[in-house]
């Protein structure tokens, strides 16, 4: 197979977790003998993730150029399919994408707020979301997240779990005597209310936080402000981040499609304290310590430093984090029986993923005959070549 990726998130180097998932399948596929290419943006620092060397990566910093390099590359490279990846939030991407290889795109549907239906989106578009339902192939990254793309758009998705976790064994991290309670991504949409007000409550408990994409200086100015609250520089392996950590904190507000990071930690024995938004409570799996919130409510049209809406949630109470910490922090048996529950867990859940899942899904899709690379349609020709047919059209008719 031919397989074009396609995202506005930087791959080069990667960030996020959506961009870790998209390059691991493609890795696979990759190895596996498919030529692969990738058509993304490029922004600065992010975590190293290895790549299949004959991956072609084009990033481009520029949104309307990166649309004229994916129409390019598709006629160029003939894509049996083009994966287009939910960071891309103006839904510019899947409209060329539809535009250039029409029967041939695959949706993978990551994070809620970029998709353009359902009641978490930023940039919702009746015309975006048609062409979602439409096309070949919807992958969502847990079943929490397939029911909700059933019920905002009436289109059945299938569930790929990605498999960014490796292949183990993983270090047990779990350590009820040291280390911090940590925060990956500290910002409004994360939870950073809570946290600031649960790490003012515990003094005498230190608290560390990874600054990631959604952090504003404003956020960084009310962390340094508390005494306990130490700054965490990105780390390009997690495990630098987890062997510090005795327990994670997520009290994330916006509508989370699964919740990699807490996956990653209960791998490595280390207890989650999480809100019970969106698939959070899917990945944990049975696990304790999933405290109800009151979610987003909306997003208002004022936008921060890094374009991202200002969201509307109503006061959330501290008490039930403080008294979950307190409880791990102060309780070895409770410590160590919600460690080894949640290394369980994950590792049952770690050991059912297949990188080869994705690869295994493309076989089994079909595009319509006519529309399968070398049958172009008339929609995906560019102009100079749709004049050109016209012309011995009318010449085959007599026409002119």
């Amino acid at each position: 197979m031919r397989i074009l990726l396609t995202a506005n998130a930087s791959y080069v180097p990667p960030r996020g977790g959506a961009t870790r998932s998209n390059l691991i399948w493609m890795d696979q596929m990759a190895g596996a003998g498919h030529a692969c290419r990738i058509v993304c943006g490029a922004s600065g620092e992010g975590a190293e993730l290895r790549f299949h060397a004959s991956i072609a990566v084009f990033a481009v910093e520029d949104p309307s150029r990166r649309i004229h390099v994916l129409r390019q590359q598709i006629r160029e490279f003939q894509p049996d399919w083009v994966l287009v990846s939910s960071e891309d939030l103006g839904h510019g991407l899947l409209r060329e994408a539809r535009h250039s290889a029409h029967g041939r795109v695959v949706y993978l549907a990551h994070t809620p707020q970029f998709f353009p239906f359902g009641p978490a989106s930023w940039n919702p578009d009746r015309e975006a979301a048609a062409l979602v339902a439409e096309a070949a192939g919807v992958v969502a990254i847990g079943h929490h997240m397939a029911d909700y793309i059933a019920r905002s758009l009436g289109r059945q998705a299938v569930v790929i779990h990605p498999p960014i976790y490796g292949a183990g064994p993983f270090a047990d991290y779990g350590n009820f005597a040291s280390g911090l309670v940590a925060m990956i991504n500290p910002c409004a949409v994360k939870g950073l209310p809570i946290f600031l007000e649960t790490a003012a409550r515990l003094p005498e408990i230190e608290f560390g936080v990874v600054p990631g994409w959604g952090t504003t200086g404003d956020d960084r100015r009310a962390l340094q402000r508390l005494p306990n609250v130490r700054f965490l520089p990105n780390a390009r392996h997690i495990d630098e981040v987890l062997a510090r950590t005795r327990v994670l904190l997520m009290p994330s507000l916006w509508y989370e499609g699964f919740g990699l990071i807490v996956m990653e930690s209960m791998l490595r024995a280390i207890p989650v304290v999480a809100s019970d938004s969106g698939g959070l409570v899917e990945a944990k799996h049975g696990t304790g310590y999933v405290i109800p919130v009151n979610t987003i409510e909306r997003y208002e049209a004022v936008f921060d430093e890094h374009a991202m809406p200002r969201p509307v949630v109503r006061q959330n109470d501290s008490a039930p984090w403080v008294a979950a910490l307190r409880e791990l922090l102060t309780d070895r048996a409770a410590y160590q029986r919600e460690s080894q529950a949640s290394r369980s867990a994950a590792q049952r859940f770690a050991g059912t993923l297949d990188a080869a899942d994705m690869e295994r899904y493309l076989q089994s899709l079909h595009a319509r005959p006519d529309e399968r690379p070398g049958h172009a349609t008339i929609e995906s020709l560019s102009p100079e070549k749709r004049a050109l047919l016209l012309e011995r059209l009318r010449k085959r008719k007599g026409v002119g």
